[in-house]
C-alpha cells in the first residue's frame, strides 16, 4: 500500500494567549496514526504510530546529510525486533500489546543506531519539574519527543513547548485519529494542539522518550 503521510502537521498552528517564550521540533517528520497503512490497529497501536512518527524525523534526518537510512518499520517489524532482543516473549508477535517510553527507546537504537533519554515523572503535576529540560531539548536536538503514561494510557508526540506569564504547553500530537488527514483537519480538530500542563493527570506517571541524533 501506498502510503499517503502528511508532514509538519504543526505548521501554522497559532500559540496561546500571551507566550513570551517558545521552543518547537526542529527538521521534518510524517505524521502516523490508525491505519495510516492499511492497516487496522486502533485501540493498541498508538504506541508503534508515535515511534514511527519519531523514526520518519531521524530518517529524513539521515538522508539530508547523505547516510543511508531505512524506511520507517511497520508495527510486525517493530514487534519482531522487540522480540529478536529479548524484550518480549515470542507470544508478543502477532498481538496487540501495547508498548510505552522504554520500548521505543530500545526500537530507534535497534533501527536507526540512535540513543535515546528516558525522562519519568511521577505524576503529571512533576511535569512542571522538567521544563528547563525539555526547552533546552527542542532548542538543541529538536526531535519529537514521545510520551507515554500508565493510568493516561493514550501514547502522544510531543512537539514543542511554551510557556506565558502564568502558564506552560506542550504542543502533543496524537496518533489515535482514523481517516484521511490534512494539516486543516488535524488542527481544527485538535489532534495537534498545545495542552497546558494542567491539563495531565495527576494520577498518572508519565516516561517521555527523547531521541538524542544531531547532526554531525
Amino acid at each position: 500500500m501506498t502510503l499517503h503521510l502528511v508532514k509538519n502537521v504543526h505548521n501554522g498552528i497559532q500559540l496561546p494567549p500571551d507566550v513570551h517564550t517558545v521552543a518547537m521540533v526542529t527538521g521534518d517528520y510524517l505524521y502516523y496514526h490508525y491505519r495510516c497503512d492499511g492497516f487496522d490497529d486502533r485501540g493498541w497501536g498508538c504506541g508503534y504510530r508515535t515511534l514511527q512518527t519519531l523514526c520518519s524525523w531521524v530518517r529524513i534526518k539521515q538522508l539530508k546529510m547523505g547516510k543511508e537510512s531505512r524506511k520507517e518499520p511497520t508495527n510486525q517489524e517493530i514487534q519482531e525486533a522487540l522480540v529478536t532482543m529479548q524484550d518480549k516473549p515470542a507470544e508478543f508477535l502477532g498481538s496487540k500489546q501495547w508498548i510505552g517510553a522504554f520500548e521505543v527507546c530500545l526500537c530507534l537504537d535497534y533501527f536507526y543506531d540512535v540513543s535515546s533519554k528516558i525522562i519519568h515523572v511521577t505524576s503529571g503535576d512533576d511535569i512542571e519539574s522538567k521544563i528547563p529540560e525539555l526547552f533546552n531539548h527542542f532548542k538543541n536536538i529538536g526531535s519529537p519527543i514521545m510520551m507515554g503514561g500508565d493510568t493516561d494510557t493514550s501514547s502522544k508526540g510531543v512537539l514543542g513547548i511554551c510557556q506565558s506569564l502564568d502558564k506552560t504547553y506542550l504542543l502533543t500530537l496524537d496518533p489515535h485519529f482514523y481517516g484521511n488527514p490534512n494539516i486543516s483537519i488535524l488542527q481544527d480538530e485538535l489532534w495537534v494542539k498545545w495542552r497546558p500542563l494542567e491539563s495531565f493527570m495527576t494520577e498518572s506517571f508519565y516516561n517521555l522518550c527523547l531521541p538524542q541524533f544531531v547532526d554531525s
